[in-house]
């Protein structure tokens, strides 16, 4: 299986940097092909812009979004990483998902408003986050996400089998951050088959 991995974080030597590369290292040791996509180094443009819209009417798509469809057609799965940022995905990885994932490429909602125009995929979203899993479940955090993400947006896009791994607990002591990069390369290594 080919993983692209898509990381959101400015800073090289991050925790979100660290738990990716880990997830990449379980998922090579299980025998897959990786691919890493760093948004901030490669100096991604997440602003949508008029360019999209045009595209959508006259079906010419820029060439930096070509880009990322062609490395989306190249992949069996798909794993995003980026910190948990005000309840949400940070600017960069949001501005991806909206620019990349278009209308006419992703999906259409014309024949079946829940089908993806694309293959399954596996998807993985890999989310470190500060705060502890007690808090978001019992201020209903986790079921926002999972509506919005995991039965919202990312069904659109084909992934299947799709789900969020939130490494709770990210800004807390070097034991937790080590069992946080063990986990990462367990869910690497574990890397279950588009469909399953």
């Amino acid at each position: 299986m080919h993983l692209l991995t898509v990381i959101d974080h400015p800073d090289p030597n991050s925790f979100t940097a660290a738990v990716a590369a880990q997830f990449n290292n379980g998922a090579e040791a299980a025998g897959h092909t990786t691919e890493i996509a760093d948004l901030h180094s490669e100096g991604f443009d997440p602003r949508w812009s008029m360019a999209d819209i045009e595209s959508d009417r006259n079906s010419k798509t820029p060439p930096d979004i070509l880009a990322e469809q062609q490395r989306i057609a190249r992949a069996d799965a798909i794993c995003l990483a980026f910190p948990l940022f005000w309840w949400g995905m940070p600017s960069m990885m949001k501005g991806w998902v909206d620019r990349v994932w278009a209308w006419g490429w992703a999906y259409d909602q014309l024949d079946n408003p829940e089908k993806s125009l694309q293959k399954p995929r596996t998807g993985v979203l890999l989310v470190p986050a500060g705060a502890r899993s007690d808090e978001m479940e019992t201020a209903g955090y986790l079921q926002a996400l999972e509506t919005a993400w995991t039965k919202g947006t990312f069904g659109y896009f084909g992934l299947s089998p799709r789900k969020i791994e939130l490494l709770h607990g990210s800004t807390g002591s070097a034991k937790r951050r080590r069992a946080l990069l063990e986990r990462s390369y367990a869910i690497g290594f574990s890397l279950p088959q588009p469909g399953g």
